[in-house]
């Protein structure tokens, strides 16, 4: 029987940088004692429900499980914080929002959904923060690339899949499209992360 194994995973995920999925967990167990992946997934639903109405919470996203500041704190962390939290323009929460409901999406489908060229550096700013990939080439003259979103995307926003974004039926109404993308950012990480405001991404 393996003793405070809740324990020893609650470590392992305020060590991690990143989140940690139950495989990687099951590897903290010696293979002649190691748990069945169901037994695991008991264990962080326990701690998940003992971190209820707590400072932080644990989280399950797209690559695993991650502690982090439970949303209703972030503001007040944030004022620790020497750098702004990150602020992104009109443009590219548009051309972001376009490859997540529509992946996959070349950058010309999207510039006929908006109506205006995208800016280069807003699809390298995506590429850079690996929100978004090259996920192959369209069947068409010019053989343009298709973007789609990443795990890390999910990871980011909170999500385990693309089927928990906020619903819309089309992406027409983009005034609100801020504020329902933004219900979904996350608070900060427990282990915090650096921060530089994107604003100057038109």
């Amino acid at each position: 029987m393996i003793e405070n194994p809740e324990k020893i995973l609650e470590a392992a995920l305020f060590a991690a940088s990143e989140p940690l999925p139950v495989d990687k967990l099951s590897l903290l167990f010696a293979e002649e004692n190691r748990p069945s992946m169901g037994e695991i997934r008991g264990w962080l639903s326990n701690l998940q429900n003992f971190y209820e109405g707590r400072g932080v919470e644990l989280v399950h996203v797209a690559s695993g499980y991650r502690f982090q500041v439970r949303t209703d704190f972030s503001s007040f962390i944030q004022r620790l914080e020497e750098r702004k939290p990150l602020r992104y323009s009109r443009a590219f929460l548009e051309t972001l929002a376009l490859i997540a409901y529509r992946q996959p999406i070349t950058r010309g489908e999207i510039e006929d959904v908006r109506g205006v060229t995208v800016n280069p550096n807003i699809i390298k700013t995506l590429l850079e923060r690996e929100w978004v990939k090259i996920a192959g080439y369209k069947d068409v003259p010019g053989k343009p690339a298709l973007f789609a979103t990443t795990k890390t995307f999910l990871d980011y926003f909170n999500l385990k899949s693309i089927s928990q974004l906020p619903p819309l039926s089309e992406l027409v109404d983009f005034e609100s499209l801020e504020k329902q993308l933004g219900l979904q950012l996350p608070a900060m990480a427990v282990a915090g992360e650096a921060e530089a405001e994107v604003d100057e991404v038109v």
